[in-house]
């Protein structure tokens, strides 16, 4: 590992992956940055050259529970993480993992799906309309159709995803940054990639037959037909990270008021949110809640082998009271209650406004599951926190140089442009450096002098005591494009 390393302690770095695509010629040859997981039997179709993970623990906090009968935390977790490391998956796994969930709850709960479903948003489609979010079988799983690369792993109550399929050109990275408790934050990484990447897969499928092919393209009523079935294809995706967010939602809780008779704490565990999908030249984001994808691009017109000026972009909202929008939409969405905010936050319990889970401030039977403090008071017109996400797709151009996201914990101490700056600065002067890890140990110096301890003295303090001073911090970076210089900033575990 390059650099400053954050030493094993209480604090100790609990993630940390690197993935580097295939370099080509203008690149670094596969294989020769020493702890980076490569691939050089394939070609870089896609749109990103490498990226880096780290995460950082500052909550003390359980193992998975019990939840969903123990099979999340016993059999579909460990099948996914892979904290240092990327790993190859087998192209035909020998039982998906949503198999094995939805068929140990057959006695209680009929399958994953079994929840009655809550209506969506907008962004269907007249040719992507779903089947029923029922539990993908072994045979139909994305994951049987190519082989991928997974890593990830958890930090405290955050949970880190990253997967890709290169031959497919598609990379989905995941940050769940869960409250209260891992259990939200857990249910999600075991089961939303995999009812996400199912649907994808038939999507992707059946768009072949809308979208003609480049030699049909030779008019400009077929170059129009290309452009209606891409704008079809990308509200597609859209519709599929809606719907497979809000059935997880619905699972979730279900499951929730079947064992918090045992475990009323679950009523107020939750999660905040955020999916990047890169398919092709298409980045799609989901978040609920404060967590951020962040686009470093250069100025229009700057030329791209040049250190012009870059520009940070926020691609994701921010669900918190502080969001003027987001206050006045709680506000007159509760016209009956005159303290939906008191003390900045919702109904005196959270700052964000929309997040997965926490059950309490949106079903009145599962806030009376709680006891004295713990319950709110006067919850008059549930749900107070919303989970309906913001969606996005962006285009990505040869301008687009890397995207950083990350959970609340890294922009508590950096703003958007002041992390881009010093990715960019890594990145340029340590090209087999890693910029995630770069970037989680600049936020541990910031956290530690703003408290008046040096970095050890900080990353000595022991779990849980040190939320004080800073939250758990989850970061991925991936270097965009295939040109000569994005190629260059590889990844170092």
């Amino acid at each position: 590992m390059l650099g400053e390393d954050i030493n094993d302690s209480e604090g100790e770095i609990k993630v940390s992956f690197g993935y580097q695509c295939n370099g080509g010629d203008d690149g670094i040859p596969s294989g020769s940055v020493k702890g980076v997981e490569s691939r050089s039997d394939i070609p870089r179709n896609g749109s990103f050259s490498c990226l880096s993970g780290a995460a950082l623990s500052a909550n003390a906090t359980l193992a998975n529970t019990n939840i969903c009968n123990g099979l999340i935390g016993s059999d579909i977790l460990p099948s996914l993480d892979s904290p240092n490391s990327f790993r190859r998956v087998p192209s035909s796994p020998s039982l998906s993992r949503l198999d094995i969930l939805s068929s140990s709850l057959q006695s209680s709960m009929s399958n994953l799906s079994c929840s009655p479903p809550s209506p969506v948003g907008s962004y269907e489609t007249d040719s992507y309309m779903l089947k029923t979010m029922s539990v993908p079988t072994r045979s139909d799983s994305f994951l049987n159709a190519v082989e991928v690369q997974v890593a990830g792993g958890a930090a405290g109550e955050d949970r880190v995803q990253a997967v890709c399929s290169e031959e497919n050109e598609w990379l989905f990275c995941a940050i769940y940054d869960g409250f209260n408790g891992r259990d939200a934050a857990d249910f999600l990484a075991g089961t939303l990639y995999e009812t996400i990447m199912f649907n994808f897969n038939l999507l992707d499928s059946e768009s072949k037959q809308y979208v003609p092919s480049i030699d049909a393209a030779s008019d400009e009523s077929s170059y129009s037909e290309m452009e209606v079935s891409s704008r079809s294809f990308r509200n597609g995706v859209l519709d599929i990270l809606l719907r497979a967010l809000s059935q997880a939602e619905n699972d979730f809780l279900y499951m929730v008021e079947q064992e918090m008779e045992d475990r009323p704490d679950l009523v107020s565990v939750g999660s905040c949110v955020l999916v990047m999908l890169l398919h092709g030249n298409n980045l799609y984001t989901l978040n609920l809640g404060d967590s951020r994808a962040v686009l470093a691009t250069f100025d229009e017109g700057n030329d791209m082998d040049q250190s012009g000026r870059l520009k940070a972009i926020q691609l994701t909202d921010s669900h918190t009271v502080d969001n003027e929008l987001e206050r006045t939409r709680l506000l007159s969405e509760h016209p009956d209650d005159s303290m939906p905010v008191i003390a900045g936050k919702v109904k005196g319990k959270l700052k964000v406004t929309r997040a997965f889970g926490v059950g309490y401030l949106k079903k009145k039977k599962l806030n009376d599951a709680l006891m004295g403090i713990l319950r709110v008071r006067n919850l008059i017109s549930p749900p107070y926190i919303s989970t309906e996400p913001s969606l996005n797709v962006h285009e990505i151009s040869k301008s687009d140089h890397f995207v950083i996201i990350g959970s609340d914990g890294l922009f508590d101490f950096l703003s958007n442009e002041e992390a881009v700056k010093l990715v960019h600065s890594y990145i340029s002067s340590n090209p087999s450096g890693d910029p995630a890890k770069f970037l989680v140990e600049q936020l541990v110096i910031k956290a530690a002098h703003s408290a008046g301890f040096s970095k050890g003295e900080l990353l000595n303090i022991p779990a849980g005591r040190r939320r004080k001073y800073h939250d758990d911090v989850t970061v991925i970076v991936i270097i965009l494009g295939t040109n000569h210089r994005t190629s260059k900033a590889s990844t170092c575990i």
